[in-house]
């Protein structure tokens, strides 16, 4: 990978055409994912919004999203702690 100069700012005459061409390349690929992740967030809350029409609580939903994403040990570490903070605030 060609060494740009880190943070400093590069003047299109010092790339080389061949660096050039992989950073449209770059950008183009960035902006097609750009639209592609907006299109899939669309689409999610459009499932949110069938789910709430449905009768379904969407916000439970979300929880139940991100617990099934979250790693199992994570997630019993995260409610040990959960319980105990609870605990010594005397809601459970």
């Amino acid at each position: 990978m060609p060494d740009f100069g880190g943070t400093d700012t590069v003047a299109p005459q010092s790339l080389t055409q061949s660096a050039q061409e992989k950073l449209r390349q770059l950008v183009a690929r960035i902006e097609k994912l750009e639209e592609e992740k907006k299109s899939i967030s669309d689409d999610i809350k459009e499932t949110y919004a069938e789910a709430k029409g449905t009768g379904f609580d969407s916000k439970v939903l979300r929880q139940v999203v991100r617990y099934r994403k979250q790693d199992r040990t994570e997630r019993e570490e995260q409610e040990t702690v959960r319980d105990l903070y609870l605990h010594a605030l005397g809601e459970i």
